[in-house]
């Protein structure tokens, strides 16, 4: 992409207006906090490592502005950060994206605030707004050339997952069958996203890939949504061997409330709690955390979601990232909250944990994650 190329998309994602979004009209919605069993919420960080305040695993996420329903949850959810997916699969594509983000932040100032490091979650936490960190999915939009991670990281992106299911330049994802590791392409990536202090994703790659990427990168890594083949063997969890090895890298595994972590039906509160506790078995409990993969507005079942959702994953199948079970409700039944990390809290202090480890599989992992990466 010419430098002059650019300079113009990068004008779009700073000022793009907010009248290039249709108008959607929603009535906001009233949160009304439970009493916790545990008031440390209000004091921990919180962070969900796969999130978003807006519509997600949807079509057209970004079609419209942020509800005002939307923006209630996000103040209410106690939530300091998420990871945020600003990716698409070009260079311009996804500074398009960006500009989405951007008016948002811009319009919801009180609400919303952009994360470029660690100080900046400590200021969301202290002025109880939610940071938005921006991650890609998937590493397309580098279009071949790493030296386009410097353009990206400028523009605050802190997280970049390395493939998604598909086959990339860098490697293979979870879905691909001949399970191909990093590519000589994918490790200069690595080198030059360890140089420019970006967190490694390999949440999406496939186990080989994945286990090249902790290998080949000088810093601690991110599988930062997943689950543990352990529990439920399903192609999107990792394996105990690779869950060992990002511990001893000192990476974070995030686990995910998608219907890849039980083996029948829509999972439920028990079967997080699960996953939870065989990953701090395995890894031990510096080194869990959680990456929802969910809208933290609530998901309302009705004929229109359901269609909705058929279309979307009947989309993926068309273009072979579908994974299995993607055709399930893609949430936690009894955790669908703004207010889940508090209820994940809430079931691992019942079940004994102490308030310590609890608040590190909330958000503390994570912030010592970034802490090690940032710098």
């Amino acid at each position: 992409m010419h430098r002059r190329d650019f300079a113009k998309l990068a004008g779009v994602a700073a000022v793009a207006p907010r009248t290039v979004f249709r108008a959607q009209t929603a009535r906001a919605t009233d949160i009304v906090r439970e009493p916790t069993a545990w008031p440390g919420y209000e004091r921990a960080i919180a962070i969900d490592c796969l999130a978003s305040p807006g519509p997600f695993n949807t079509p057209g996420s970004t079609d419209n502005p942020l509800t005002p329903e939307m923006i209630a949850n996000a103040k209410a959810s106690g939530i300091t950060a998420v990871n945020l997916t600003v990716s698409a699969n070009t260079f311009a594509d996804t500074f398009r994206q960006m500009a989405y983000w951007e008016n948002e932040l811009q319009a919801h100032p009180d609400v919303l605030m952009k994360i470029y490091s660690l100080a900046d979650i400590r200021r969301a936490k202290e002025t109880g707004r939610l940071g938005l960190i921006y991650g890609f999915q998937n590493a397309t939009m580098l279009e071949g050339d790493a030296a386009n991670l410097d353009h990206f990281q400028r523009f605050g992106v802190r997280i970049i997952q390395l493939t998604y299911n598909d086959r990339n330049i860098l490697g293979d994802g979870c879905l691909e069958p001949a399970n191909a590791g990093l590519s000589r392409y994918g490790r200069d990536v690595v080198a030059r996203m360890n140089e420019l202090r970006m967190v490694v994703d390999l949440s999406h790659c496939g186990l080989q890939t994945t286990s090249d990427g902790i290998a080949a990168s000088t810093r601690p890594v991110a599988i930062t949504h997943s689950g543990c083949r352990g529990v439920f063997d399903h192609p999107r969890s990792k394996t105990d061997d690779i869950l060992h090895a990002l511990a001893n890298k000192g990476g974070v595994i995030g686990i995910y409330m998608m219907p890849f972590i039980n083996a029948q039906g829509q999972p439920v509160a028990a079967d997080l709690i699960k996953q939870i506790e065989y990953a701090v078995n395995v890894c031990g409990e510096d080194h869990v955390g959680i990456g929802s993969d969910l809208s933290i507005t609530p998901h309302v079942v009705n004929a229109e979601y359901e269609a909705r959702h058929r279309k979307f994953v009947e989309a993926r199948k068309q273009r072979g990232i579908a994974a299995p079970r993607e055709e399930d409700f893609m949430f936690v039944k009894d955790l669908n909250t703004p207010r889940r990390l508090e209820q994940i809290a809430d079931q691992l202090l019942a079940r004994k944990h102490s308030p310590a480890r609890v608040e590190k599989v909330i958000g503390g992992n994570w912030m010592r994650l970034f802490t090690e990466v940032w710098g």
